[in-house]
């Protein structure tokens, strides 16, 4: 069973609704519901992708877990059954793997990134200009091709429309150079420490997003982390250079829509049964090749 929005089965004010995620106020703390919905090209597609929110909530609930000793997280649990009447009974089955009640923090205004390879919208960079995100790179780079050591390149966040790149020097400015001296160590030891765990599962961390707050004055780790909507996982046996590598996340829509002759201008037909299962195949396979569940 898909869930296209948790909009009247949570008695709690809802705060924000995201393209995947809502955000309810639950006093104390916030509750975060991951819904099927999918997205591409700035549009919400239809129809959601079973199992989808159930993936990305489980994979972030795990991955918390399993960073909590290199950097606390928002976490504060996980369990339907301690909502009480948040949830009515007969909707706790449906949202029982797609909750996750965090901590009130505040949110810092970057989004950073780090990047292991050369390719997507780093690649369309240094095409263009020889660099990432105001960083120079040796000429002759291949894309897809592994940096020897990993760049952090931030972008400012844009709740409408899309993040903006920006150099070190420009984040400095926005949220000064002690923070940011901060967050880019902290994101490429969780990087470090994530792409590891993936190549002893057969499985490639090109690239990653994080988003971080503030609690009481002290950084921690939000959002979600190395889901197939925040990171770039490639299948090792998949991998080359100079090529559009088939990632293990929404590829298929994507695919999809750009063979489709969609314009991009209007919300899209919905989408073929193949497509949709293909992609919840895809979630899934993610899932149990991480956690060996």
């Amino acid at each position: 069973m898909s869930l296209s929005t948790a909009e009247g089965l949570i008695h709690a004010p809802l705060l924000y609704k995201g393209k995947v995620r809502e955000l309810y106020d639950l006093g104390e703390h916030f509750l975060i519901v991951v819904t099927d919905r999918i997205s591409a090209f700035d549009y919400v597609l239809e129809p959601p992708v079973p199992e989808k929110g159930n993936v990305l909530n489980k994979l972030s609930a795990f991955w918390f877990e399993q960073t909590k000793d290199l950097l606390e997280n928002h976490v504060v649990h996980t369990d339907v059954n301690k909502l009480g009447d948040v949830i009515d009974e007969q909707n706790k089955e449906l949202l029982k793997d797609r909750v996750m009640v965090t901590l009130k923090a505040e949110r810092i205004d970057i989004e950073c990134v780090v990047r292991g390879y050369i390719t997507g919208g780093g690649w369309r960079q240094y095409e263009q200009t020889g660099e990432v995100n105001g960083i120079p790179l040796p000429e002759g780079l291949r894309k897809n091709e592994r940096f020897p050591k990993p760049l952090f390149t931030p972008a400012a966040k844009n709740d409408v429309g899309h993040d903006e790149d920006i150099s070190l020097n420009q984040m400095k400015e926005l949220v000064g150079a002690q923070l940011t001296d901060e967050l880019e160590e902290k994101s490429l030891a969780l990087y470090e420490f994530a792409r590891a765990f993936c190549e002893k599962r057969g499985i490639i961390l090109a690239d990653c997003k994080f988003e971080f707050g503030l609690v009481n004055g002290k950084v921690i780790l939000i959002d979600e982390i190395f889901t197939p909507d925040s990171s770039r996982f490639w299948a090792q046996e998949k991998y080359e250079l100079d090529v559009e590598i088939d990632s293990m996340d929404k590829e298929p829509v994507r695919s999809y829509l750009a063979s489709s002759g969609w314009d991009k201008n209007s919300k899209p037909d919905p989408l073929p049964a193949e497509v949709v299962e293909e992609t919840t195949a895809r979630y899934t396979d993610i899932w149990r090749r991480l956690t060996a569940q």
